[in-house]
């Protein structure tokens, strides 16, 4: 492997990283934004909620994200491998349901229930840009958790 390919590589793991300590750590919604493509596409699996292009983004992340986080989220790495234009990782996410969630729950009145669950997240890079980030959620897990 070459040392550009690896540079890369970085880059991609880095890109990711620093979009999810925008959302989930600091929420900051323009440092999340700024680094996206314009036409990036974002999907939660398998409820389907997300969004594609700027604007769509950034209203999902202002209404359906941001203020909808449970102040108890964490997320444990399992796994996480990766090549020069996309990172695939596995987490154990947790957290109290104890608002609403319409990123991953749309619809579902809080439980106060609390769930571990497993998401496998696939981010793809481009000219140190996310375009695409898909999450799929082990949701008969945290419907099971969640006594739904």
């Amino acid at each position: 492997m070459t040392k550009g390919v690896q540079d890369l590589m970085v880059e991609v793991a880095r890109v990711r990283d620093a979009f999810y300590s925008a959302i989930y750590s600091a929420s900051d919604l323009d440092a999340a934004m700024a680094l996206t493509a314009a036409d990036c596409a974002l999907v939660n699996l398998p409820s389907g909620s997300g969004a594609t292009g700027a604007d769509g983004l950034r209203r999902y992340l202002a209404d359906d994200v941001l203020p909808h986080l449970p102040a108890d989220l964490t997320f444990r790495r399992i796994s996480r491998t990766g090549d020069r234009w996309r990172l695939a990782q596995e987490d154990i996410v947790s957290f109290t349901h104890d608002l609403e969630l319409p990123w991953l729950l749309p619809g579902v009145a809080p439980t106060h229930r609390r769930a571990e669950v497993l998401a496998i997240s696939v981010v793809t890079v481009q000219r140190s840009l996310i375009t695409s980030h898909r999450t799929l959620w082990d949701q008969v897990t945290l419907l099971t958790q969640l006594h739904l």
